[in-house]
């Protein structure tokens, strides 16, 4: 996600939104292994490995109607199953093929207790029908989740919206694979993560069957739904497919027409793509920000001008396939691990099209920093203030001065590492450090002690 000058927050524009808001986040839990961050999400004492999302729903009247089944393996012995769940009537649960003794609802939870305790070590499936007119959830990063566009839908759920639209347990670490079949009116296209497996005429519209074979965690699961033309954009050996209103074919194919040789880039620079394709979405609406999903970007009309003005938003999110989406957080506290790595990323590209040079960029930015108040530290800048701006440039300087102090060599060969080490999986800055060390020869606290000025002290350090 690319917060830019509009900051975190609302996705689509206020003045062009249908849908009502509610169910503020609240901060608080009962469960001290909680990420801090997000304590209000997630149980830690399971963990998800497959959803199959069965999802009908009505664009007219933003309605759905979906059933969720949800294979999990139990870290602990279970009488009930927590899942997050938001604003949805929940009509039936059954675990491993039996109704549940009980289930009720509260604020973000759906509470199940089955008919038979769940063992330690035991996978186990639950299956939800559930129902409702899906929204937004309010939270400390302004209105996330499933959103009414215009005309059509829109899914930004990062950190924590999931829970809007499906039965889940919402951790970043907690990743699984996924199967999205979602009908909607004939009228609209429908995408979603993964692969397109088919689709075909329904009762209610048309049948649109996605799967995910590389675990996703929740976050970046997510539904795009409106009326759409696709282009296959050509020069790239992985797939690239355009999503785009039919007015804006011609400048959209012109602003995204490099995306083919970003991925040769960061392919050279970070390691292979990590998914079989990429799917650019351009909704009808204006969006705050752009933002990215599992094998996915989403734009809005307004970051399409027919003349490559928005390349550093698009190299921004394309960078998180590899640093956020394949390598995820483990901890949200963390985000520097995503967001400082995107933002590098627009800086690499910047110099292989012969623009500044990172060099330049780096001290442009550190210039900036320094005309804004030095309160943050980027290791721990607390929930409020993690997708700061300061939290992206100063992650992104703390790998500058990797690069500076190892050289390119070790630096590229570094980024290498992190994502074949931790491909579809989770990373912690110790991994990081860890990477850089061992690709340089060198000790992990010589790396830390590079990065420590940028990441653990909020004065801003010199270059």
């Amino acid at each position: 996600m690319d917060i830019g000058a509009a900051g975190a927050g609302a996705v689509v524009r206020r003045a062009r939104r249908r849908g009502r808001l509610d169910g503020t986040v609240k901060p608080a839990s009962t469960n001290p292994d909680a990420d801090p961050y997000t304590p209000h999400s997630g149980d830690r004492r399971w963990s998800a490995h497959h959803y199959d999302l069965r999802l009908e729903y009505r664009v007219a009247t933003n309605r759905l109607d979906g059933t969720a089944t949800i294979t999990g393996r139990a870290h602990e012995d279970l009488d009930r199953v927590v899942l997050d769940l938001h604003g949805m009537t929940v009509d039936r649960v059954d675990v491993d093929g039996k109704r549940a003794k009980k289930h009720t609802t509260a604020t973000h939870k759906l509470t199940v207790t089955p008919a038979e305790p769940v063992a330690a070590g035991t996978e186990f499936t639950v299956h939800v029908r559930y129902r409702g007119t899906p929204h937004p959830l309010r939270s400390p990063w302004g209105q996330i989740g499933w959103e009414e566009l215009t005309d059509g839908v829109i899914v930004a759920a990062q950190p924590t919206g999931a829970p809007s639209w499906f039965p889940c347990n919402d951790r970043p670490d907690d990743k699984a694979t996924y199967r999205f079949e979602i009908t909607a009116e004939a009228a609209y296209d429908v995408v979603a993560n993964g692969e397109l497996l088919g689709k075909e005429r329904a009762r209610a519209g048309t049948t649109w069957t996605y799967a995910t074979t590389e675990p996703m965690a929740t976050y970046l699961a997510t539904v795009q739904i409106g009326r759409y033309r696709t282009t296959r954009l050509r020069g790239s050996d992985t797939p690239v497919t355009l999503h785009h209103p039919a007015d804006l074919g011609t400048a959209a194919k012109t602003d995204f027409g490099r995306v083919p040789d970003m991925l040769a880039l960061y392919a050279d620079r970070f390691g292979p793509y990590p998914f079989a394709s990429y799917g650019v979405v351009v909704t009808d609406d204006e969006l705050e920000i752009p933002l990215e999903a599992h094998g996915l970007a989403v734009f809005g009309r307004n970051h399409v001008d027919g003349e490559h003005g928005t390349d550093r938003l698009i190299a921004h999110e394309l960078a998180h396939q590899w640093f956020g989406n394949s390598v995820t957080v483990t901890r949200w506290k963390d985000i520097w691990l995503h967001e400082g790595f995107a933002c590098y990323a627009e800086w690499l590209w910047s110099e292989h099209r012969g623009g500044e040079s990172a060099d330049t960029l780096a001290a442009t930015y550190r210039d900036g920093l320094l005309e804004q108040p030095e309160d943050l530290v980027v290791a721990d800048p607390g929930p409020k203030d993690m997708f700061d701006d300061r939290v992206y440039k100063r992650g992104a300087l703390a790998l500058h001065a990797v690069r500076r102090s190892v050289g390119d060599d070790a630096f590229f060969a570094g980024l290498r590492t992190i994502t074949e080490r931790h491909r579809y999986g989770s990373v912690a800055p110790e991994d990081v450090h860890a990477a850089f060390a061992d690709a340089a020869g060198t000790a992990v606290d010589a790396v830390r002690a590079v990065t420590a000025p940028w990441l653990d002290e909020p004065t801003v350090p010199a270059l």
